[in-house]
C-alpha cells in the first residue's frame, strides 16, 4: 500500500473486498471492507475497546457523529444499539463512504445513517454523541483542525467520546483540548490505549 494512506480522498490502491466480523457482547456483524480504509483485514484493537468501553448509547443519544467512519464498525454498531438514533458518518476516503453505506443497508440502517464527506454536513446539524477513533495519523496540526471543526457540533449536554494510542500522544491530546475549552478526562486506559471524554466548551 505504498503511497496510499487511508486517509487518502481516492486511495490507488487496487480494490479487494473482505469480510469482517464484529463480536461484541450485545452486537454480532459481518460487515464488509476493502484495501485502502483504516483497518481493513480487522476491527481495529482501539475501536474495539470505544465500543466495549465507552459509556453506553441510550435512546438519549439521538443523533451520533462518527468522525473518520472508515468502513463503518463505529456506525454499524451505534445504528444497531440505538435504533431509533441518526447517525451521521463522514470520512474524506471516498472507498471508506462506500464501504460504510453499503453496510448500513446490510443491517437495514440505510435511512438512518447519513454517509457524507465533511464538506457535506450540515452547517446547524447538532449531535448528542460523537464517537471517533480519531485519524491520528493525518499529523497533529491536521487532527487538531479535525476536532475543532466537529466538537463545535456537541449539543451542550453532549459528549464526545475518542479512542488514542497512548504512545500516539493521548495524554498531550486531552490537556490540549481542555486548553481549547472543551474539558476533557481519561476514562478508561488499556493495552496502550485512552478513551478520553470532551465535554462541549
Amino acid at each position: 500500500m505504498s503511497g496510499t494512506h487511508y486517509f487518502d480522498d481516492d486511495p490507488s490502491v487496487a480494490s479487494e473486498p473482505m469480510s469482517v466480523e464484529i463480536n461484541l457482547p450485545d452486537v454480532a456483524l459481518t460487515l464488509t471492507s476493502d484495501r485502502g480504509v483504516f483497518s481493513a483485514d480487522k476491527l481495529d484493537a482501539g475501536t474495539k475497546l470505544l465500543l466495549l468501553e465507552a459509556p453506553a448509547l441510550t435512546d438519549a443519544d439521538e443523533v451520533i457523529l462518527d468522525i473518520g467512519c472508515g468502513w463503518g464498525p463505529i456506525t454499524c454498531v451505534a445504528a444497531r444499539r440505538v435504533p431509533g438514533a441518526e447517525v451521521w458518518a463522514i470520512d474524506v476516503n471516498e472507498r471508506a463512504r462506500t464501504l460504510t453505506a453499503a453496510n448500513a443497508a446490510t443491517i437495514g440502517a440505510e435511512e438512518r445513517v447519513h454517509v457524507v464527506a465533511p464538506d457535506d454536513v450540515p452547517e446547524d446539524l447538532v449531535v448528542d454523541r460523537i464517537l471517533s477513533n480519531p485519524p491520528i495519523r493525518v499529523g497533529k496540526q491536521s487532527l487538531h483542525d479535525l476536532l475543532l471543526r466537529w466538537l463545535p457540533h456537541l449539543a451542550p449536554d453532549g459528549v464526545a467520546h475518542l479512542v488514542v494510542q497512548r504512545h500516539l500522544g493521548a495524554d498531550s491530546l486531552a490537556r490540549w483540548l481542555s486548553e481549547q475549552g472543551y474539558p476533557t478526562t481519561r476514562l478508561k486506559s488499556r493495552a496502550g490505549f485512552r478513551i478520553l471524554e470532551v465535554r462541549p466548551s
